[in-house]
């Protein structure tokens, strides 16, 4: 988050002591580290909320593909056996005139 070297850390360290005084630090240095670790974890908890929504979001954006596809498949299917069924017609009118067309044999 912060690039902070150890000579800054020393740094602010003596400037604490000089401001605070020894008797205070040890208080505020414990209410300060508190604070930063609360802060964190709320970070942490607000992070993974936002990771979970992304989650979400991409699982709907792909259920509905997944839905959009399957609906492209059934019409697919679909025309597939009208035109199998035309066949069929044209077929069946070709059997049907052939066979009127044929004398039966006396």
């Amino acid at each position: 988050m912060f690039d902070v070297g150890f000579s800054e850390l020393v740094l602010i360290a003596v400037v604490a002591l000089v401001v605070i005084g020894p008797e205070r630090l040890p208080k505020v240095a414990r209410t300060l580290g508190a604070l930063v670790g609360r802060m964190r974890n709320h970070v942490a908890t607000v992070k993974g909320e936002v990771e979970r929504e992304m989650q979400l979001e991409d699982l709907k954006k792909l259920q509905q593909e997944i839905h959009t596809q399957q609906i492209h498949s059934l019409e697919i299917q679909q025309s597939a056996l009208t035109v199998q069924a035309k066949a069929d017609e044209k077929v069946a009118k070709r059997v049907t005139r052939s066979s009127k067309r044929t004398k039966p044999i006396p």
